[in-house]
């Protein structure tokens, strides 16, 4: 008897619902989710180093005799083993252990041990490896690779390992259209030799999967029938003529295509890319008009309470003089308020509706929705989009972002969208003078910020941890906070981070754009849409561990004025080749798509778009920085399967294709 691809994972023997829900939080819920979640990598255990030979970084096993074990107490209690070979001596690390463990390291003679080397301070250390005690000298390894997985809180490499070994036995033969035997290849593959030319032929066909959706739901929006926008009053040229600054020519040209695409009854669906500070929110305010021309009301989605509230402020002051309504709807409403404002948006008072995840919800009904906008669209995934979009009949749809996507990228990401891209800054923005500086050099950077501070602008000082961690080497904003308190009491300095409560997050950002504070200590919380033209310092802790995406995106929240900017890069000293090419090319350039196609060549395993939970442009397979090449030939497949006759073989391996890389999406389509 075949397995069934889509059985849910409780049907795998000792999968209970505790590990059910850990599964869970890796997307995992049916077999074929577990057969996709793939390694990222494979540990060669192979090798065995002498303690000598070991340099920061370097995996593998060590073995040697155990020369001492003892509970230390800092400011985390931690595990000391220390172990010696002909050529050196090496300390074994553990944050977590018992006293079991304890004992048995402590009675041993011999250890053998699988990790990788770092420094903790001065001395280089392996933390939490595998482990084998002996009494005797170890006997030779067994050779092997290893499957390394992403995991979870209380979800260890070898119950994932277990899992799918076990998954690997089940009789998945008959499964049709399942690529099974290059899946379980993949899993644990007896060499490397075919590892990359398996996964490549497993990303075309996911890339392809994807493109095929894409089209699907280009095709079937041709075949919607929304409302035609056609241009009425002339209050677009009411606000331009209102506006205290230029439009560039770019944004001139973008609003004209979406202008157009509005005139149809085929509803438009647009992506704007624009680099950070292009000026993308004022050209979305022009379609909102044309829609409320027609007495039809529009949507703005944003990803956080934060920018939500910053781009009501901003239709707020543009709109209002033009007699158009704007509403924000958050989380945090009050019940009165927003009963109130509901009643608003269903009957029709309110023509533009400003909000964040709050709008899916069955509460929230429009009278006549016939615009979405979507801010920093690849932080929604597609189903999100879809609720909101049946919210009203077909309506326009316009997403924009501030990530630039590689022109090698966009024909197969965006096939079901026309794209605009403005490619030009607003008159008058200052470049930014970017400086790559060691952290040992940290009390100049500090001596430069209070120079711009003492002359009235302000600053950001960026952390990428909340917490200080003895795990990560890097600064952390709670301890910033405090070390530039002490360091500098007579300033105005506030602090922001992910785990405030969303009031306060906005008390704080308002309290810094309206010049109260001097210097904002934040985490990375500040990436997307802060506007404060004063800001002139950007100052960015341990840059090398953030991608250069991320970083230009930081950058961007200085240079918004007239006032020249600086943006410093603090690094800790031992930098990877990738890191040292990253802040170098952030150093030189100032252009987003140049920057967008540098990390497609360095970042390797990732997701140029964010993080791989983001939405829908998560793939289980397919790396867009490592198959970018791929694209020409994921096009040319998709449009002959999709060009293919109905009942023929190559409908049916579409129909499998999809059963496979895209089963949720595929049931909102008819392909």
């Amino acid at each position: 008897m075949s397995v069934d691809p889509s059985a849910p994972i409780t049907d795998l023997s000792g999968v209970g619902p505790s590990l059910a829900n850990k599964l869970a939080k890796l997307d995992i819920y049916s077999y074929l989710d577990l057969l996709l979640h793939l390694p990222f990598r494979y540990q060669d255990r192979s090798r065995v180093f002498s303690i000598a030979a070991l340099r920061d970084g370097d995996e593998g096993f060590v073995e040697g005799t155990i020369l001492g074990c003892r509970a230390v107490y800092g400011k985390r209690r931690s595990l000391e083993v220390t172990i010696r070979d002909d050529s050196g001596q090496l300390t074994l690390r553990f944050f977590y252990f018992s006293k079991h463990q304890q004992q048995q390291l402590a009675e041993a003679t011999y250890v053998r041990a699988f990790g990788q080397a770092r420094f903790i301070g001065k001395r280089l250390n392996i933390v939490h490896p595998d482990y084998q005690t002996f009494d005797t000298k170890p006997p030779p390894i067994q050779a092997e690779l290893l499957p390394v997985y992403a995991t979870t809180q209380g979800l260890n490499q070898k119950r994932l390992r277990a899992l799918c070994g076990a998954l690997s036995l089940l009789p998945w033969e008959d499964a049709p259209g399942l690529p099974f035997a290059a899946l379980r290849y993949l899993h644990r593959p007896a060499d490397l030799s075919q590892v990359e030319a398996i996964r490549e032929q497993l990303a075309l066909q996911e890339l392809a999967a994807y493109y095929i959706i894409m089209k699907s739901r280009a095709l079937q929006r041709q075949r919607e029938h929304g409302q035609a926008l056609v241009r009425k009053a002339g209050l677009g040229r009411e606000l331009l003529n209102q506006l205290p600054f230029r439009l560039t020519q770019a944004q001139k040209r973008v609003i004209a295509e979406i202008l157009n695409d509005l005139v149809g009854a085929t509803p438009m669906l647009r992506l704007v890319q624009g680099d950070v500070g292009s000026g993308k929110t004022i050209v979305s305010a022009f379609a909102a008009i044309r829609a409320h021309e027609h007495a039809a009301q529009t949507a703005l989605m944003a990803p956080t309470e934060l920018l939500a509230e910053q781009h009501f402020l901003n239709f707020s002051q543009w709109l209002a003089p033009l007699g158009i309504s704007v509403a924000l709807l958050t989380g945090k409403m009050g019940a009165k308020e927003r009963r109130a404002t509901l009643a608003n948006i269903e009957c029709g008072e309110t023509a533009i509706v400003i909000g964040t995840h709050a709008l899916f919800q069955d509460t929230v009904q429009f009278n006549n929705l016939a615009l979405v906008i979507i801010d920093e669209q690849h932080r929604f995934g597609v189903h999100q989009r879809m609720t909101l979009k049946d919210k009203g009949r077909a309506p326009h749809q316009l997403v924009m972002t501030a990530t630039p996507i590689p022109r090698t990228l966009t024909m197969t990401l965006y096939a079901d969208m026309d794209v605009s891209v403005i490619d030009e800054l607003p008159q008058g923005r200052q470049p930014i003078t970017t400086h790559t500086v060691a952290n040992s050099r940290r009390a100049d950077v500090l001596s430069q910020v209070l120079a711009a501070l003492k002359r009235g602008e302000q600053a950001y000082w960026v952390c990428t941890l909340i917490e200080p961690s003895e795990d990560i080497v890097a600064a952390a904003a709670l301890a910033t906070f405090e070390l530039l308190s002490e360091a500098l009491p007579n300033l105005r300095i506030g602090l922001l981070h992910g785990r405030l409560d969303g009031d306060s997050k906005i008390a704080t950002m308002r309290a810094f754009k309206a010049g109260e504070l001097q210097l904002l200590v934040a985490t990375t919380v500040i990436e997307v849409g802060v506007d404060v033209p004063n800001a002139t310092q950007m100052v960015i802790e341990n840059a090398e561990r953030l991608g250069l995406a991320q970083l230009h995106q930081l950058r961007g929240r200085v240079g918004r004025g007239g006032i020249a900017s600086h943006c410093y890069l603090l690094f800790e000293s031992r930098l990877s080749q990738t890191a040292k090419k990253r802040l170098s090319a952030l150093r030189t350039s100032q252009d987003g798509f140049y920057l967008a196609e540098q990390d497609l060549k360095l970042r390797g395993p990732g997701d140029i778009l964010g993080t791989r939970q983001a939405g829908e442009e998560s793939f289980r397979v397919a790396d867009l920085g490592e198959d970018a090449h791929l694209m020409q030939e994921v096009v040319a497949y998709s449009e002959g399967l999709l060009a293919a006759p109905a009942n023929s073989e190559e409908r049916r391996e579409l129909a499998r294709l999809l059963s496979i890389w895209a089963p949720s999406d595929a049931a909102l389509l008819s392909v």
